[in-house]
């Protein structure tokens, strides 16, 4: 067994290059699908920048600090149409709760996290509905439901492709 080991092809290979900023630049690409031409008479399409971002966080913690999700919440709010700030302060406060949430876990599988992405899902869901609200929109709280459960729904597919681009970023 050890001589099948050693006679692996992964042996000193590492990272591959500018493997650092791959997850980043998946949240900036992801942020960009906002902006498809899909025509619709409410706002069903989620936050794929924000599913990756949550998706990153869950499967890697050491992938980058907190404060990186200030600057994507600040390239989301600019790509996607969003109030200024909107991304930069949600995607911020969602990290540093799932930094307090990692201190108290010892362990989580994936029905856990999931859970875990439905809950920011529907609070960031729902504050981009308070936020249209102030801004003079009449949206009736039923209009959050769609997106909720699309988001919820699709979070599986963006932890599947993070999890894809983590192995290959790796060179596993």
């Amino acid at each position: 067994m050890a001589r099948a080991a050693l006679a692996s092809k992964n042996i000193g290979r590492g990272p591959r290059p500018f493997a650092t900023y791959l997850p980043a630049a998946s949240v900036a690409a992801a942020s960009f699908l906002s902006v498809m031409p899909v025509i619709t008479t409410s706002g069903w399409i989620p936050d794929f920048g924000f599913l990756v971002l949550i998706a990153w966080r869950l499967l890697r913690a050491d992938v980058w600090p907190a404060w990186w999700a200030a600057p994507l919440g600040l390239f989301n709010d600019l790509i996607a149409g969003l109030p200024i700030g909107f991304s930069v302060t949600l995607w911020t406060a969602a990290m540093l709760a799932l930094d307090m949430a990692d201190r108290r876990t010892m362990w989580r599988d994936y029905w856990i996290e999931w859970a875990i992405a439905a809950l920011f899902i529907g609070l960031y869901e729902i504050a981009q509905w308070r936020i249209a609200q102030v801004m003079g929109a009449s949206l009736p709280f039923r209009s959050v439901a769609p997106p909720i459960v699309v988001a919820i729904l699709a979070f599986p597919i963006a932890a599947w492709m993070v999890a894809q681009i983590d192995r290959w970023r790796l060179g596993r």
